[in-house]
């Protein structure tokens, strides 16, 4: 399977996120949730309507960096599995992205999420 180097985990400070642009030929960018040692992440989508989550680049947490918010009708997901826990999608689930950290701190995801 064919991956991507997003960045790496140093560049993401703990307890905060980032978004990352599309992959060549995709329309739909990613971004990545750092928790410590591990990083979750997740096609930048609402299932609600499929707006892009993050109001201004890199802010995808609420005030308190507890649960990824969406910008566009405030609905709150779980940052460890992407479930709506409040709001008009609850319980649909933001799309996952699997994610491996390699020995140097490189954070890849396959080279097709988000397409």
């Amino acid at each position: 399977m064919s991956e991507r180097l997003l960045c790496r985990l140093t560049d993401i400070p703990d307890g905060s996120s980032r978004g990352f642009p599309a992959a060549p030929g995709a329309f739909t960018g990613l971004f990545a949730v750092r928790r410590g040692e591990t990083v979750f992440v997740y096609v930048n989508s609402c299932p609600h309507i499929g707006l892009p989550l993050d109001p201004v680049p890199d802010r995808f947490l609420d005030a308190k960096g507890q649960n990824i918010i969406c910008a566009a009708h405030g609905a709150r997901f779980r940052v460890e599995d992407g479930e709506c826990i409040h709001g008009p999608c609850f319980g649909d689930l933001l799309e996952k992205v699997e994610a491996r950290i390699d020995a140097e701190g490189g954070i890849f995801v396959p080279a097709d999420a988000g397409l």
